[in-house]
């Protein structure tokens, strides 16, 4: 909790095995966290943390990202720029995502699982699992 926000970065980094000074920079530029990026994280509100793990995640090429709604972090041109690296990224890669928002599932799927009740239902239909999904929240 002591360590910054770059400081975290460039720690995700050695883990990953990547160039940490890329990467410092890249979340630098894309978190948009200002002087912060440079102070303890614990100093950070839920907001500023999304967006740092956000950035130091797309930062980092992977084969497959595990997303759970992060693109929905922060003002308007924030979760724009989201979902553009994050399309950019979907366009060598793959993704488990997990999402309420029917239109980035549309946008970003092409099949999915609904659980229920402790139980999943694979769907290779997406509108199928929409449908279900939707079925389900009335």
């Amino acid at each position: 909790k002591e360590l910054t926000g770059a400081q975290n970065v460039r720690f995700i980094a050695r883990v990953y095995g990547g160039d940490a000074d890329a990467l410092v920079e890249f979340v630098e530029d894309f978190a948009e966290l200002g002087k912060s990026y440079y102070m303890p994280v614990r100093s950070y509100s839920s907001g500023m943390k999304a967006r740092l793990t956000f950035g130091a995640s797309m930062g980092i090429k992977f084969d497959t990202y595990l997303v759970d709604e992060t693109t929905a972090v922060g003002d308007k041109a924030f979760r724009q720029k989201s979902r553009a690296i994050f399309s950019e990224r979907m366009e060598h890669s793959s993704s488990i995502m997990v999402n309420h928002n029917m239109k980035q599932i549309r946008e970003f799927c092409n099949s999915a699982i609904v659980l229920e009740n402790g139980r999943i239902s694979y769907f290779e239909d997406l509108e199928l699992a929409i449908a279900t999904h939707q079925s389900m929240m009335v």
